[in-house]
């Protein structure tokens, strides 16, 4: 009898053992933790804006993508969006706010939009207008004054001859780049010249003589070409913030050049405070 009651006791401890060890019917699905909400990991120092009121030219999104490979260049995370709200809501958290080409802004941003672009200038923001970001803007009184003129007509995909302002020698977007040279791209005449106004400085200028100023399309609209005075990059100190205009970028085949990179880098550095 004790060696049958051992018996029965082992058997039952065993079982009791197998119980606990057995797995539950949900231990197949992983432990679940709560995370707390958060934005993103890490904000970059460069936003580049690309919304379009009017027309979008189709390498607008290539612009993008050119843009962004210049990150290991300037030491900077650049980010991209198209949407009006991101002015409005992250705009803050950037130093600079590359315009890619985004013309006609009051049929995209609305009041406060507006109002958050130049909140963020005064205090300090840094502005990089690419090509037609000057394009349709007058409807925005505080940016048409910030840049300083307007869209008038432009030229077809030509070489022309550059001249280097003085002035622009020691502005990183020139750095290295000799007092004349030939580059092609897509020139703009503007209605108006900055030269001359009161916190403008122009760094280059485009020689009509080197080519034709008004492409066919404008002639026939009655575009007009500016003349000797023909700024194609200046700068605005004023209220602040530093702008930056730039008359490249129009499509990558002006920016992937050993000059267009230089150029589009220097003007983010100078923006951005980096180089004076």
């Amino acid at each position: 009898m004790t060696i049958r009651f051992a018996l029965l006791k082992t058997f039952a401890i065993a079982l009791v053992a197998s119980v606990l060890i057995l797995p539950s019917a949900n231990s197949a699905e992983p432990t679940k933790t709560k995370q707390s909400d958060r934005g993103p990991k890490d904000l970059g120092a460069v936003l580049v804006f690309s919304g379009t009121g009017w027309y979008r030219h189709p390498e607008t999104a290539a612009i993008n993508g050119w843009l962004a490979r210049l990150q290991d260049d300037l030491g900077m995370q650049i980010d991209v969006t198209e949407t009006p709200k991101d002015l409005e809501k992250l705009l803050s958290n950037y130093k600079v706010l590359v315009m890619n080409n985004c013309n006609e802004l009051t049929s995209l941003l609305d009041a406060k939009q507006r109002k958050s672009v130049e909140t963020w200038y005064k205090n300090g923001g840094g502005i990089v207008a690419l090509h037609a970001a000057l394009v349709h803007q007058t409807e925005w009184p505080w940016f048409n004054e910030l840049a300083g003129c307007d869209f008038n007509s432009d030229s077809e995909f030509l070489e022309a001859k550059v001249n280097i302002t003085p002035e622009a020698m020691n502005n990183p977007a020139f750095k290295g780049a000799k007092k004349e040279f030939m580059i092609t791209a897509d020139w703009t005449n503007h209605d108006r010249s900055v030269t001359g106004r009161k916190g403008f400085t122009v760094l280059a200028r485009v020689d009509e003589s080197s080519f034709d100023p008004v492409r066919d399309y404008f002639k026939k609209k009655n575009g007009i070409p500016m003349g000797k005075d023909h700024p194609i990059t200046w700068i605005n100190t004023l209220n602040n913030g530093r702008f930056f205009y730039t008359d490249l970028g129009h499509d990558v085949r002006s920016l992937n050049t050993p000059f267009g990179k230089q150029h589009i880098v220097g003007a983010i550095q100078w923006a951005a405070r980096l180089e004076e």
